[in-house]
């Protein structure tokens, strides 16, 4: 059976400050085992890993989370783990990003999605989440901006979780790598900023197919999902 992108709503939906709950967590979890994404209200980093919905919080303390909490964003697929490969000393997220890059194109997938789980040693995660803020078209880039914490997580050992998305799907999600962390003990997480990770072992599955469920109230429809936020998203992340 071929593996499927699952995503709830938009990056661009949420960017303009679309933060109302399309689908629960119990619903997303049905969908795939492996991703990231956001709660209602921007509440919190969203990382989906192993089957289990977890989330960060402002101090990057992580709970899990209850099947019937709402999601407005977030994108998560089954992880098989086809391609495997080890990656060390990499000092920064520039490095994890360009290796990944390359194994991807090593299968001729850069025009194609991908799902990622990175388990490893850090030196270094440089990671943030946020407090709730209940909005309407607010952008995410004010929400955050008032209610975003960062913080730094020292010689830990975890996880990055994350997804691809190639250059010609700009506004539906981030092309290129999104990376969320969870620690191995499942306490500590948030949204990557940077990393440095002294060894790792990555796993890998290419995605040809995308299932977005769209939010079904008419308050979805008063948002202009055609503005060119490229350099806003980019800010955010």
């Amino acid at each position: 059976m071929e593996n499927v992108m699952y995503q709830v709503s938009t990056l661009q939906a949420l960017a303009l400050g679309y933060s109302r709950a399309a689908v629960t967590v119990g619903e997303l979890l049905k969908e795939g085992n492996t991703g990231l994404g956001t709660f209602e209200d921007v509440n919190g980093e969203m990382i989906v890993m192993d089957g289990h919905c977890y989330r960060a919080d402002q101090s990057g303390n992580v709970s899990v989370v209850p099947p019937e909490a709402g999601v407005p964003f977030a994108a998560v697929a089954k992880l098989y783990g086809k391609q495997q490969f080890p990656l060390k000393d990499m000092p920064d997220i520039t490095s994890i990003r360009i290796e990944l890059t390359r194994k991807i194109e090593e299968v001729f997938g850069l025009n194609s999605m991908h799902i990622v789980r990175i388990d490893g040693e850090f030196e270094k995660v440089d990671a943030r989440s946020e407090a709730p803020y209940r909005s309407h078209h607010i952008t995410l880039k004010e929400i955050l901006s008032r209610n975003q914490e960062a913080f730094i997580f020292e010689n830990i050992r975890g996880s990055l979780v994350g997804v691809y998305f190639p250059d010609y799907m700009d506004g539906i999600n981030m092309p290129g790598w999104h990376l969320h962390f969870l620690s191995e003990d499942r306490s500590k997480g948030g949204h990557v900023f940077d990393v440095c990770m002294r060894k790792g072992e990555a796993r890998v599955d290419k995605i040809t197919n995308i299932y977005i469920n769209l939010p079904k109230e008419a308050a979805f429809d008063t948002y202009s999902l055609k503005e060119d936020l490229q350099e806003e998203i980019k800010s955010v992340e």
